[in-house]
């Protein structure tokens, strides 16, 4: 049986996943995907890792491109994600409607979860609203980093406190059970980031690797997409 490997953003995977599994039911090829902070996605790419498609924010995908390592113009994208905050299932729902009571919020939290900003794009939001709300210092001693949102999300679902927060894409969120989302960062907090797909120059199964493309940016996709949390432009 043919395989189709991808490297994808976690911010991907619950679509990525699905699409999966309907392409494995009606071509009958496999597909091998793996999933984690696109800095770490990308560095594998680059490093020379054997992958027929890549998922990442479009920026990194640009600059695969630019490298050498994505096939020119074979840039497909699926929609932009927000960052979103989380709490455990069952736990109080933190204010998060406005800069102030997101400020009021996070100094409550007794821990703040988010993906590692070394290599995650919703990681490097977080410590950029820290930054912004003057905040950085004061919850630094309850900031927990993960390797991905999905990380980030199962700890804060089999945590036992009332006042844990996780920040992370909303696409995570919304793909984890155990977790309750409270809402979007407020205001100019608010960063969207757009994902795309793009083809390995050193696929294995290029054939593949464009269909799979095709079938994630299908219409049928799309509304996988918006059902997982992803946004268009209209």
């Amino acid at each position: 049986m043919a395989v189709v490997h991808i490297l994808s953003a976690g911010a991907a995977q619950a679509v990525v996943e699905n699409i999966a599994a309907v392409y494995t039911r009606e071509t009958g090829n496999g597909v091998k995907a793996q999933f984690g902070a696109v800095g770490a996605m990308k560095a594998r790419v680059v490093a020379g890792e054997a992958v027929d498609v890549i998922v990442l924010t479009g920026t990194l995908i640009d600059e695969l491109i630019a490298s050498g390592d994505v096939v020119a113009s074979s840039r497909s994208d699926l929609g932009k994600v927000g960052t979103g905050v989380a709490v455990r299932t069952g736990a109080p729902l933190p204010n998060v409607s406005s800069v102030e009571t997101l400020r009021g919020s996070l100094l409550a939290a007794t821990k703040v979860v988010c993906p590692d900003p070394a290599t995650a794009t919703a990681g490097k939001v977080v410590m950029q609203v820290l930054e912004r709300l003057g905040i950085t210092d004061r919850v630094k001693a309850n900031m927990q980093y993960f390797p991905n949102g999905h990380g980030a999300m199962k700890w804060l679902a089999e945590s036992r406190g009332r006042s844990e927060i996780g920040i992370t894409q909303i696409t995570e969120i919304l793909a984890n059970k155990g977790v309750t989302y409270a809402g979007p960062l407020p205001g100019d907090l608010q960063t969207k980031t757009i994902y795309s797909a793009g083809l390995s120059a050193r696929a294995a199964e290029p054939g593949m690797a464009r269909d799979f493309v095709a079938r994630l940016t299908s219409p049928t996709a799309r509304d996988m997409l918006a059902q997982a949390g992803y946004q268009f432009d209209t």
